[in-house]
């Protein structure tokens, strides 16, 4: 199974994008999302698991959760925006995958048995961080991340 990792588009969804996470058999977003339109065109492709952002304020965002808890493949995934608002041990709710945006860098690391992924930032440039995204790949019950420049510097 291929899960597609975005996250921190901020009104902008780039075709690099769109078509790295063709194919994907779900895709998370993990919020700072800017606009509804993001969500339809991710929805188009594969189902869709989205958390708010701190930026995602509009009206429109009421009815996105802060937090969410999904099982793929096997693999429990939790996603929320900002790592510091985590408000639970990953690893004894059984959560598997951590999904998180918010710093704009790519990053995927594993503490205490929990895989901890940002896939960056997919959509306007910040300072001199890469524009990226990402991919979850789950089979037999295990998942391993892969992290992707989208545009080069």
């Amino acid at each position: 199974m291929r899960v597609g990792l975005i996250s921190d588009t901020h009104g902008l969804l780039r075709p690099e994008a769109l078509d790295f996470l063709a194919g994907s058999d779900h895709i998370v977003h993990g919020g700072d999302i800017g606009g509804p339109d993001i969500l339809e065109r991710l929805a188009a492709l594969a189902p869709l698991t989205v958390v708010r952002g701190n930026n995602d304020t509009a009206p429109w965002t009421r009815s996105i959760p802060e937090t969410a808890a999904i099982e793929l493949g096997g693999v429990k995934l939790l996603v929320v925006h900002d790592l510091k608002t985590l408000d639970l041990d990953p690893a004894a709710a059984g959560v598997r995958v951590v999904v998180s945006g918010h710093s704009h860098r790519p990053a995927s690391s594993e503490r205490g048995g929990v895989l901890y992924v940002n896939p960056g930032s997919a959509g306007k440039r910040r300072f001199t961080l890469p524009i990226a995204a990402g991919e979850l790949l789950i089979e037999h019950g295990q998942a391993r991340v892969n992290l992707v420049t989208l545009v080069p510097q």
